[in-house]
């Protein structure tokens, strides 16, 4: 007879200490066998050298080291669609439960109760546990239950609840002699899972006491690259959220924390208003009458509008897989409001190239440029794309950088007026929602 066993399914967590549902399976009286399943259906939608996969697939072969050399375990790799996983791993192995932690993406919430609904008819207990966030769901809401859908009144109520919430590391060491004693369990090559080595590198996050001093002050001027990097090591959880908040809580400058806050804001909207991933969530501006040009589309993507602070923008994205926080506003009220394309695409642009693509903060994001979305500028609010140069590079360092035909005979002219694509922006929005 087999011997039982637990599983634990890493998924945005990828990391072997403070992490919730890791904790909670190695504590049980059952071996821990952990899994990573390269999910069939997200990966087919990815370019063959997406740096996230490398990364991803990087940083598991780092820690099965850990766990091989140190625990005499590792982690065993799946890919597939993870229902299929899922019944081959029931026939091969005693399963008594399954742990992970929660993902609130309407693919992930779809796909986790698929599984519940397999485990249940075996007899397995499906566990699921609070990790990627400090709080999920409802555990921040108006007094009648209703979700907030402005940030300011529903991060003082975060703050408020902060106050008597236990900030504990989950220390995993004292437990890790419970994992499954095999060192050789199944392991995938990169070139297993469809995909080759990125040439893009996605950057170690910085998280200095310094840095958050001064995160309010330099934050907004994209020369001096004053950010963290931290995005896509929250959205797999190389990093814990609870760490960085330890951190953050440490400096008197409380800017940092607040954008973490915007990060849960955003998760818990996408939580109670899935359909806004691709719907308007104020339904009025789905009516608006978009020009959808592709080839101005195309110039946008590639950084060749004319207006040198958008074309950096997006150059800096196409080369690197990351673009400075207050360029993406600007660059994507460009392409709502002055081009008059659809913010859907450009969430799916976004989507395809950011390093730290997170649906509920993309989604949230470019809803609120193009004023669909909760707590959005009013839709007059128009970002001027050279004013913005002088706020923001007016040394034009960020530009040089990432523009290196600026001054040249072969930069593109302007392909909108500002005053005439303002005026047309107005006439259009206002016909949709008025």
């Amino acid at each position: 007879m087999k011997q039982p066993l637990n599983i634990f399914w890493f998924r945005r967590d990828l990391r072997l200490d403070d992490n919730v549902g890791f904790l909670e399976a190695l504590k049980d009286e059952n071996p821990v066998l952990p899994i990573f399943i390269f999910d069939k259906e997200i990966l087919d939608k990815l370019h063959e050298d997406d740096a996230r996969v490398t990364f991803i697939h990087q940083t598991l072969q780092d820690m099965r080291q850990t766990l091989q050399q140190e625990y005499d375990s590792s982690i065993a790799m799946f890919y597939g669609t993870p229902l299929e996983i899922y019944k081959q791993l029931t026939e091969d192995y005693e399963i008594d439960k399954v742990f992970t932690n929660r993902d609130y993406e309407p693919y992930a919430r779809q796909r986790d109760s698929k599984i519940q609904e397999f485990l249940d008819s075996k007899g397995i207990q499906f566990l699921t546990f609070k990790d990627q966030v400090i709080f999920e769901k409802s555990e921040v809401v108006k007094q009648d239950g209703d979700p907030y859908v402005v940030y300011t009144p529903y991060s003082k109520t975060w703050l408020e609840n902060f106050k008597d919430y236990d900030l504990k590391i989950h220390y995993t060491s004292q437990h890790l002699d419970n994992l499954v004693k095999n060192s050789r369990l199944p392991n995938l090559s990169l070139s297993d899972t469809g995909f080759v080595k990125s040439s893009q590198d996605i950057a170690p996050y910085e998280v200095t006491p310094t840095l958050i001093q001064e995160y309010e002050a330099t934050r907004n001027f994209p020369a001096k690259d004053n950010t963290s990097r931290l995005g896509p090591h929250l959205r797999f959880g190389t990093v814990s959220v609870r760490k960085m908040m330890k951190k953050a809580m440490n400096e008197e400058n409380n800017t940092f924390m607040k954008e973490l806050i915007w990060r849960e804001f955003f998760m818990q909207i996408l939580w109670h208003y899935p359909e806004t991933k691709d719907k308007a969530f104020k339904s009025k501006y789905d009516r608006i009458e978009w020009r959808n040009n592709e080839d101005d589309f195309k110039k946008w993507c590639e950084g060749k509008t004319g207006y040198p602070l958008v074309d950096a923008g997006m150059r800096q994205l196409n080369k690197t897989g990351f673009m400075h926080n207050r360029v993406r506003m600007l660059v994507g009220s460009f392409l709502c409001k002055h081009l008059l394309i659809d913010w859907r695409w450009g969430e799916a642009y976004f989507a395809e190239k950011l390093h730290d693509y997170e649906m509920a903060s993309n989604v949230g994001n470019w809803q609120w440029v193009a004023g669909s979305g909760v707590d959005a500028a009013p839709y007059f609010r128009i970002f001027n794309p050279t004013t913005q140069i002088d706020k923001f590079d007016k040394n034009r360092e960020y530009i040089k950088t990432w523009v290196e035909d600026i001054d040249t005979d072969s930069y593109p002219e302007k392909m909108v007026d500002h005053k005439e694509a303002r005026e047309r922006c107005l006439e259009v929005y206002k016909a949709a929602v008025s």
